[in-house]
Parts: structure tokens; sequence; C-alpha cells
């Protein structure tokens, strides 16, 4: 049995704007068989067009794009809490990691790290950066 994926909002970016490597990687995900789940409030982060966002839509299709319930809420806003952030999206997608044995895909490993860190699991969650998105202007 593989070990499932989680994909951030980065993951979600990358396919919008047609990054190669996110997409190289999804479809070997997908011929290894791999679980790859998507928590719901990703896709509300990325989201924004969808007459712009056909491919991101057709990519979701492909994905488990999981619902986030009530007890991994309260999960992810403790963790919050003991972290000191308010980004209950990575929050979020690090408890639904951890709950599965997951490994994450990102843009932004600092903050997942650092909030899979205070979680302190054993063992410690696997983060792979995917890409890092231009500065905002």
């Amino acid at each position: 049995m593989s070990i499932p994926y989680v994909y951030d909002a980065g993951v979600l970016i990358a396919i919008d704007t047609n990054q190669r490597r996110m997409w190289a990687i999804h479809h070997l995900a997908i011929q290894e068989g791999r679980r790859i789940i998507v928590p719901t409030i990703v896709v509300a982060q990325a989201w924004r067009n969808p007459r712009r966002q056909v491919n991101l839509g057709r990519f979701l299709h492909s994905c488990e794009v999981t619902p986030v319930g009530v007890e991994v809420a309260k999960a992810a806003g403790v963790l919050c809490g003991k972290a000191g952030t308010r980004d209950v999206v990575d929050a979020t997608v690090v408890t639904m990691a951890l709950t599965c044995g997951a490994i994450v895909f990102t843009s932004d490993p600092d903050d997942l790290r650092h909030l899979a860190s205070t979680a302190a699991a054993k063992p410690g969650l696997v983060i792979r950066t995917v890409w890092r998105p231009p500065p905002m202007q």
C-alpha cells in the first residue's frame, strides 16, 4: 500500500498555471495508485474563476476532494493556537496529513514545517516543495 498525498493550495495554483513538474508528480501518483487528498478548504483558497480554471476543475476530478469535518476543524484550530498562527488552511492540511499518514505537497514549506513541529507527531510529517510562486508585486 502506498503512502497518500495531501495537496495544499500551492499545488492547485501550480496546476492552474500549468507547472509541468507538478503535473508530472500528479500523473506518477495516479499511476502508482496513490490516494490523493485535497481538503475542500484548499479548493476554496485556490478557486477564483471557473471560466479560467477549467484545467484545475478537471484536475480536481482525479483527486479525493475531502470535506473538513468538525473534529479536523477543531484540531486545526487548536494547532493554530499552539503554533501562534492564524492560517487555518495550512493547519487543516497538516492535521489531515498527520491523520492519514500522508506526504504533503506545498509551495509553502516553512509555515507547514512550523505547524508540523508544533504538532510534534511521531513519525514527523514529510513535506515536499513543488514550486515557489513568484513574489507578489
